[in-house]
């Protein structure tokens, strides 16, 4: 079985083709297929409002671009969900209407709650029953949700992202916000917190500070990343680290969010499980399968 998810985020839209391997006890995804595009809607939509005219052209090419490799890989389930940009410009919903009458093509504005509920569909095998805080920051957004003894108990979505913050979209109300947020929810009863992050800037960040897959990093190596990329120019983070121009801005105001969350829940580690948004998709995908082929079968 084949499925694709496409995340229309704020600073990029990811596409992946993946693979069902569903031969034991544990059901993996095999990458056939990824494609990272720098399409930043959340320029447009935090500064304007708007998404630009010729941020639509770009756009309706891509997702015709990705509808042809759906149909090439001869994909079985396929899900395009959109993010903070598309879900607060004014033309967001037109834009979806025209490449659903376009291409066919039907893609989901999904709210903060939405997008925190198909993550965690991907990190949800990670975790055990201790307290953990899940950060995801995005381009317009960062999802907060709090796992204790193995369920998630809040979740909240905050407008602080790394585009917005980069180009000053954000405001002191919205930090204020979050620091409330997670000092009145990370309670001293529930133990040592340990963060999990999930996106590319801190995906990114896991790389340089070179560790072994599965351990965690500490708050500490976190800012001495940090402090060692801020000293870089933006030619020299794309050449001698290998970042994407579009990861090379906002990785450092991505950072800082991770940081100051740590801090207000006084987490000194953070888990990077290398999944997000695409591989919660997968996994709802996959769920959606194979509860049809129940029904089929009944």
């Amino acid at each position: 079985m084949k499925l694709a998810a496409i995340d229309i985020g704020s600073n990029a839209i990811r596409f992946q083709v993946s693979t069902v391997l569903d031969k034991g006890p544990r059901v993996l995804f095999k990458k056939l297929e990824y494609v990272r595009f720098p399409l930043r809607l959340g320029h447009d939509v935090f500064s304007t409002g708007r998404i630009s005219d010729k941020s639509i052209e770009k756009f309706k090419k891509l997702m015709k671009t990705y509808k042809l490799l759906i149909e090439l890989y001869e994909v079985d389930e396929y899900m395009f969900c959109a993010t903070s940009a598309m879900r607060e410009s004014e033309n967001g919903a037109e834009l979806a209407k025209e490449v659903q009458e376009e291409l066919g093509i039907t893609i989901e504005i999904i709210d903060g709650h939405r997008e925190a509920e198909l993550i965690n569909k991907a990190i949800a095998s990670y975790l055990t029953d201790q307290t953990y805080l899940h950060i995801d920051v995005g381009g317009g957004s960062t999802e907060l949700n709090l796992y204790t003894k193995g369920k998630k108990i809040k979740t909240r979505s905050f407008k602080v992202g790394s585009v917005r913050v980069l180009e000053h979209h954000d405001l002191p109300v919205m930090w204020e916000d979050m620091e409330h947020w997670v000092k009145e929810n990370v309670k001293r009863e529930y133990g040592k917190v340990t963060a999990v992050g999930t996106g590319g800037n801190i995906s990114k960040i896991f790389e340089l500070a070179m560790l072994k897959p599965h351990r965690q990093m500490s708050l500490k190596k976190v800012k001495e990343i940090k402090e060692m990329i801020e000293k870089l120019t933006l030619e020299e983070r794309i050449y001698q680290l290998q970042m994407n121009p579009d990861r090379a801005d906002v990785i450092i105001p991505a950072s800082d969010i991770y940081m100051k969350v740590m801090e207000w829940a006084t987490a000194k580690y953070i888990m990077v499980p290398e999944v997000g948004l695409k591989d919660g998709m997968l996994n709802h995908l996959l769920e959606k399968r194979q509860q049809q082929q129940k029904l089929n079968f009944s």
